[in-house]
């Protein structure tokens, strides 16, 4: 069973657009496109990623974050882990329980055992997920509404299992094409009213529902190729975007968003951006 942490100053998320309060980051410093894994890496291979200019990216990120209020944990980079800086698969936080989750491919093992290490330090008790492959970045959370994409990195079993976890939340399995990699690249919560999609990444009854609880703000191919769907809010209509994205950013600001335009073009090569980049353990 979960042990759930009644304490909410250390743990608690209900949604994807709730004020941001902390959240995990790790900087790029081994970043490195090792294995060819999705659409995005196959483009960039040859030159791969400049990691100077991905951590000086990073570090502006990071302190757009701090200036807008959030706390900022860092966890520590490790070499062994060159795509340790998308945080948001190694975990998930669902109410007030933090999952640490069980990584699919084995050029990501490994760097749940970092943030666990962190939580055990700090006391902060978490429920791993030890049978069935699941990550973040097809977690998708609103109210008790949970998201949860069916991927090549997260298993219908793991969905399941999910659900008796947590039977005050409705679990709702979201298939879309795997090349895609994790369900928020092509989907995302902006509001309880809100939502950016690539519709082509899913199938139309799919759409049809999730139009159904959300106004969709469609996302062009090319836009999903630089991750217009994968961006990060952190409360009060404030959205972290990529300057590249300009047809996204209009149609944000059109619905009364202010966009955050931080440059995070070196780091997407690897096929992630702000919300890949984060894992927030505390939304108010």
């Amino acid at each position: 069973m979960v042990k759930i942490i009644q304490d909410q100053s250390q743990i608690h998320c209900q949604s994807e657009y709730g004020t941001l309060q902390k959240v995990f980051l790790c900087e790029p410093q081994y970043m490195e496109i090792k294995e060819v894994i999705n659409d995005v890496q196959k483009k960039y291979v040859n030159n791969n990623i400049d990691r100077s200019l991905a951590i000086s990216q990073h570090q502006i990120f990071e302190q757009t974050l701090r200036n807008a209020g959030v706390e900022v944990i860092k966890l520590r980079p490790s070499k062994e882990h060159p795509e340790q800086v998308f945080t948001r698969d190694i975990g998930f936080t669902l109410g007030n329980c933090l999952f640490i989750s069980k990584m699919a491919n084995p050029i990501r093992q490994g760097e749940e055992k970092i943030l666990a290490h962190w939580m055990n330090e700090h006391d902060i008790s978490y429920k791993k997920v030890s049978t069935h492959s699941i990550e973040g970045g097809d977690v998708i959370i609103d109210g008790n509404r949970v998201f949860v994409g069916v991927s090549d990195r997260t298993c219908k079993n793991a969905i399941q299992s999910l659900q008796r976890d947590l039977p005050d939340f409705e679990i709702i399995p979201i298939p879309f094409n795997p090349k895609y990699l994790h369900l928020d690249c092509v989907f995302n919560i902006l509001s309880s009213s809100d939502a950016l999609i690539f519709p082509d990444a899913l199938e139309p009854k799919i759409v049809d529902r999730l139009s159904s609880m959300y106004h969709l703000i469609e996302v062009s191919e090319s836009e999903q190729f630089s991750m217009g769907t994968n961006v990060l809010s952190i409360g009060h209509n404030r959205v972290f975007s990529l300057p590249i994205n300009q047809d996204v950013n209009r149609q944000l600001r059109e619905h009364g968003y202010q966009v955050l335009e931080v440059d995070f073009s070196e780091i997407i090569k690897s096929g992630g951006s702000f919300r890949c980049c984060s894992l927030p353990i505390m939304r108010h």
